[in-house]
């Protein structure tokens, strides 16, 4: 098949090389504009651009696509639109162009996790699965007829990036089966139960400010949720400290962010509203990512004290 491949971030990458790999003549390749990145702000390419130039495929970039890409993607003549956390919606004149439709890889079992951070917002709400479903986009946000899916467990203390790696190579594994099923005309749509559909916002910076007034299972879902973007953060005398990685301890109580335990032997224990949370990894401003123990060699914290809200800045931008 002639296709056209959309996606943006390293999670749309091993669907690329899927398509490449099968032999697929991929046509071209859209994604979204170059960034600034880090603190020089240096213009970065999407990790999608970067693996299509690699294979020689034509890069297209429009700011909208559904305004500056439909006379491109219209002179590729494909068969078949692929998407993968593409981060544009498309229009209905865009969705008209490919003869056989465009079959989107998305990152949950829908219809639940709806929108562009799936695989964060399973995390944050304490599912224990995740998954891969691939659909045929329609003019709705994730609202298209299911095709086929593909479900894993989510193993204990997996944080985003992490999840997010292994989603991105089933999604791929997932997508050569339903291509495979659709060439061989077995391939069957199943429209969405809107009753079971939930649709999550975008992540924002402000989700981190971690508020120890909640309880330390929530806590923890919401540190490991947001990482690696955009990351837990906590106040504490010595500035605000991004948290990484953490466990709950429902059995000990304190004074809501109050320092239970501060050595590297015991670790760093902060109350929360229910139980506990034990840091596990954390980064000061302007510092690496560290081990709870080996912060605390240099940087001692005391017991009984209390740490406050963050303020709505990072230590660090992207």
């Amino acid at each position: 098949m002639r296709i056209v491949f959309m996606g943006t971030p390293d999670f749309a990458v091993p669907s690329l090389e899927a398509l490449v790999a099968r032999g697929d003549t991929v046509a071209g390749v859209f994604t979204q504009p170059d960034k600034p990145k880090g603190r020089g702000k240096k213009l970065t390419p999407p990790p999608v651009k970067v693996a299509a130039q690699a294979h020689g495929i034509p890069v297209y970039q429009p700011r909208r696509i559904r305004k500056d890409g439909v006379e491109d993607l219209r002179a590729l003549a494909p068969d078949l639109c692929v998407t993968a956390a593409f981060g544009q919606i498309l229009s209905q004149e865009i969705l008209d162009i490919p003869r056989l439709g465009t079959i989107n890889v998305h990152a949950s079992l829908l219809p639940r996790h709806r929108g562009s951070a799936p695989i964060a917002w399973g995390i944050l709400q304490g599912d224990r699965q995740a998954g891969i479903t691939t659909m045929f986009t329609d003019k709705g946000i994730d609202t298209g007829d299911m095709l086929l899916s593909s479900a894993v467990d989510i193993l204990p203390g997996e944080t985003c990036g992490e999840l997010t790696e292994r989603l991105s190579r089933l999604g791929a594994q997932v997508l050569l089966d339903t291509l495979a099923a659709l060439e061989a005309g077995t391939l069957t749509r199943t429209p969405q139960n809107e009753a079971d559909m939930t649709y999550d916002p975008m992540l924002t910076k402000e989700m981190g400010v971690l508020d120890w007034s909640r309880p330390a299972r929530e806590l923890v879902q919401r540190i490991h949720g947001l990482n690696p973007w955009p990351g837990a953060v906590t106040g504490s005398p010595e500035g605000i400290l991004k948290l990484w990685r953490a466990q709950a301890e429902p059995d000990l109580q304190g004074r809501p962010g109050q320092v239970l335990t501060a050595s590297p032997k015991e670790g760093l224990v902060i109350a929360a509203g229910e139980g506990a949370v034990r840091i596990l990894q954390l980064q000061a401003p302007g510092g690496k990512q560290l081990a709870a123990a080996d912060y605390l060699r240099g940087h001692p914290a005391q017991v009984g004290e209390i740490w406050p809200a963050a303020t709505l800045h990072h230590p660090t931008e992207e």
